[in-house]
């Protein structure tokens, strides 16, 4: 092939992949790619630490951190944070330092739209989701990690307060392992698991059903869930538990760190907020999940 061909063809094929490019992003117009998301925040992009940002000791002098290249580091380098930004500083509601709730911007909600978010319209047959953006909240919460390290979390919810109750388990050192949106798992909830991330918001349907889950209206959250699985049984009866990875904790007769009981604090708190625990269930038990009725 003599190299007037050769360039032929190549000039061919960059014309092709921009107009598949062009298709792509018209077709997704509403969207924010994870690379539209680093060019808006580049510097925090390029500091963000997968599971969360340890905090220096005291925290008045998060922003004068000095990174390595001699800049400086972020307020937050949380995905959430990040892209809310200081846009709904006007509607924050501020429990501590450190511990907040808000609207979801814009760009979050574009965000995690077709990952945690359905699009309207798509998968859905048409149907609206049984909730909107308006009733979600970001909340922000620092908490001490499986090394007693505090570190900052996030968590996308209903228009129920979270933040109480992350807040008492901040103060008395309870340890969560990360706490990041399931969007950083693309929504996977078994990804999510296995990683051990406590997590709130995610519009799916109960495992092994067409019922929407608590989680679809932001009304559950999973605490440490690799250390307090979901344990079912198969007609057969087979035990399942979920994810796979946890099954050395499923006996709950067993004593070990990290495990969800009612003499756990964890456990306390969420009931005194109303919320009913997994751990109750009849049938199946699901030990990392708490959830709160749906308002009248």
């Amino acid at each position: 092939m003599n190299r007037n061909k050769i360039i032929k063809m190549l000039l061919i094929l960059a014309g092709i992949l921009v107009i598949i490019r062009g298709l792509t992003q018209f077709l997704n117009r509403n969207a924010l790619s994870l690379s539209d998301y680093a060019k808006q925040n580049a510097s925090s992009e390029q500091n963000r630490i997968k599971g969360g940002r340890r905090l220096p000791s005291s925290p008045e002098s998060v922003e004068e951190a000095q990174l390595p290249s001699g800049g400086i580091v972020p307020p937050s380098l949380l995905t959430g944070a990040a892209l809310n930004g200081e846009t709904q500083l006007e509607q924050r509601v501020l429990l501590a330092e450190g511990f907040y709730y808000e609207p979801l911007s814009d760009n979050l909600r574009r965000y995690i739209t077709g990952i945690s978010y359905p699009v309207p319209g798509g998968e859905n047959d048409g149907a609206e989701p049984e909730i909107t953006l308006d009733q979600l909240r970001y909340v922000h919460i620092i908490h001490y990690d499986f090394n007693g390290n505090t570190a900052e979390g996030e968590l996308i919810c209903n228009e129920l307060i979270l933040a109480e109750i992350f807040y008492e388990l901040y103060r008395n050192e309870y340890r969560l392992e990360r706490v990041l949106l399931i969007d950083e798992y693309n929504g996977d909830d078994i990804a999510s698991m296995e990683a051990d991330n406590t997590s709130c918001f995610n519009y799916r349907v109960v495992a092994g059903s067409d019922a929407l889950s608590r989680h679809a209206l932001g009304l559950a959250v999973d605490i440490n869930p690799l250390y307090n699985p979901y344990v079912g049984y198969a007609q057969d009866g087979t035990q399942i538990v979920s994810p796979a990875s946890a099954s050395a904790y499923a006996d709950r007769s067993v004593s070990f760190p990290y495990k969800i009981d009612e003499n756990d604090l964890c456990y306390k708190l969420f009931i005194q907020h109303g919320f009913t625990w997994g751990g109750h269930w009849n049938n199946v038990k699901d030990y990392q999940h708490f959830q709160k009725a749906p308002e009248p």
